[in-house]
């Protein structure tokens, strides 16, 4: 079957609830995965907006969130974790707006597309800081045994 992502919040190319956004509460969704590949070290979840700043002249990506060196035995997080709920080992990674953490679908115009994207590793990735996403798509090159995503909307 293979690596999957859902959420209870949304489907698959289905609607981002407003409590997730900049608009709502800007709390993060509860997500489930299963399938991890043998041999998984880790995992990586990267949430980022390819449309930003408009779906019509999409100019950037903009970042939303970055974990990496989740447990593999994790198969989730729940909804609105906060920092200090993390799995243990998870380390965070800085979003576009210069913090850590989640920040919620923002769009300033049109409807956007949130790709929630989860790899599993064959290693343990080292403690890089607060890396970017490209820092940490940088770090993971060659160690992703597999990759999936979960894909979320939102127009405000």
């Amino acid at each position: 079957m293979g690596l999957s992502l859902t959420s209870t919040a949304f489907t698959h190319h289905g609607e981002v609830p407003h409590r997730y956004t900049c608009d709502g509460n800007d709390s993060s969704p509860a997500l489930a995965w299963s399938g991890m590949p043998a041999g998984t070290q880790s995992l990586a979840l990267i949430v980022y907006d390819p449309d930003a700043p408009d779906p019509a002249h999409p100019q950037r990506i903009w970042v939303h969130w970055v974990l990496y060196n989740l447990p593999p035995n994790c198969s989730g997080l729940k909804e609105q974790i906060a920092p200090q709920a993390l799995p243990l080992g998870t380390l965070q990674g800085v979003n576009d707006w210069g913090r850590v953490g989640y920040g919620g679908p923002c769009p300033p115009i049109g409807r956007h597309r949130y790709f929630f994207a989860l790899y599993a590793l064959d290693t343990m990735l080292p403690d890089v800081g607060k890396p970017s996403r490209l820092q940490l798509m940088q770090a993971m090159q060659g160690h992703i045994l597999a990759q999936t995503e979960l894909v979320g909307t939102y127009q405000r």
